[in-house]
């Protein structure tokens, strides 16, 4: 083949068809595959979450996924006044621009209340360090019943007027009221007075020891 027959075969048609076939098969690849991720990912789809807070959890999510959301209960806490499976929290929060699809995560109110374990703070520490320590813990804290005892020292804990021991179950709701000493003796305990002995003191009624006080009678 000569250097013209090869110049030749350029100005053919059928070759110019055949490479513009192959350049519009390669952009339709690309625009193709371009739009389909788009449309997985939902490019430049933003939806508003909507605040579904103190709404019933049914309701909550039925709302969602309308919207096109996933929805997942993954925390639980407790609110008094709202009722139980009332939506306390979700992430991403309320007025959030996320993509359809996404899981919205809920926090629900409790059916009951929460209850805590008491801690061994009787006959173990002052009313200070155990008054912040529950308080610390989450659970309510009245006003001390003072008993006689030494000063500030707790020496029971008091739940609905029950003695409760360390590892009780209280709700935290309800009031534990520490009894701590006042400082002052009960008037019914013992006081023991002893005389004080000394070396070489003869006993007493030892008349006959021989020995004699000595002092000088002075006229």
């Amino acid at each position: 083949m000569n250097g013209k027959e090869f110049l030749n075969k350029f100005k053919s048609t059928y070759l110019w068809a055949n490479l513009l076939g192959m350049v519009l098969v390669i952009v339709l690849i690309v625009m193709g595959v371009k739009f389909g991720m788009d449309t997985y990912t939902h490019h430049g789809e933003a939806i508003a979450v909507p605040d579904v807070r103190r709404r019933s959890f049914d309701e909550a999510e039925r709302l969602l996924k309308q919207l096109g959301f996933n929805v997942e209960v993954v925390d639980t806490g407790y609110v008094k006044t709202l009722p139980a499976d009332a939506v306390l929290e979700l992430s991403p929060e309320a007025g959030s621009k996320v993509k359809s699809g996404r899981t919205i995560y809920l926090t629900i109110n409790a059916s009951d209340s929460p209850v805590l374990t008491l801690p061994d703070v009787i006959d173990n520490c002052s009313f200070r360090e155990a008054q912040a320590k529950l308080t610390a813990m989450g659970f309510l804290v009245g006003d001390p019943q003072y008993i006689t005892g030494e000063k500030d020292w707790v020496y029971g804990v008091k739940c609905n007027g029950k003695s409760l021991n360390a590892g009780a179950r209280v709700s935290i709701e309800d009031k534990v009221v520490l009894q701590v000493g006042s400082g002052t003796r009960d008037a019914s305990e013992e006081v023991i007075v002893t005389d004080a002995v000394y070396d070489n003191m003869p006993e007493h009624g030892d008349v006959n020891s021989g020995e004699v006080d000595g002092f000088e009678v002075v006229p």
